[in-house]
């Protein structure tokens, strides 16, 4: 996993998950801490995530919200977008691109386009 970018805009690279979550966390929270406003996380290289990877998305999400900014989360792989849709995660989430497909049919759009 390989996280580039400055406290605005993030880009992670590779697997969100247990092996990599540490790291993640750290490297986002500084994130959150160092800026104002939005902060956008960019995951169109984000090959995989899971639950402990997800756990850190919504950790930082959490962290955003307290201190008055906001986590947007932009081109999110159809995969990871269907796993959103399907926890429901992508009601609390700003998620920012495409619409995903499952099971053949187009979702609706997830979260506030921006």
């Amino acid at each position: 996993m390989r996280i580039t970018g400055d406290h605005a805009a993030l880009a992670i690279e590779g697997r969100l998950d247990v092996r990599t979550a540490a790291d993640a966390r750290v490297r986002l929270h500084q994130a959150v801490d160092g800026g104002l406003g939005d902060l956008v996380l960019d995951l169109a290289r984000l090959e995989f995530w899971d639950a402990t990877g997800l756990g850190v998305i919504m950790g930082t999400h959490r962290r955003a919200g307290r201190i008055g900014r906001r986590l947007v989360l932009r081109s999110v792989p159809a995969q990871l977008q269907r796993l959103l849709v399907a926890t429901r995660l992508h009601r609390i989430l700003a998620v920012e691109g495409v619409v995903a497909e499952a099971r053949g049919a187009t979702l609706p759009a997830l979260g506030p386009v921006l």
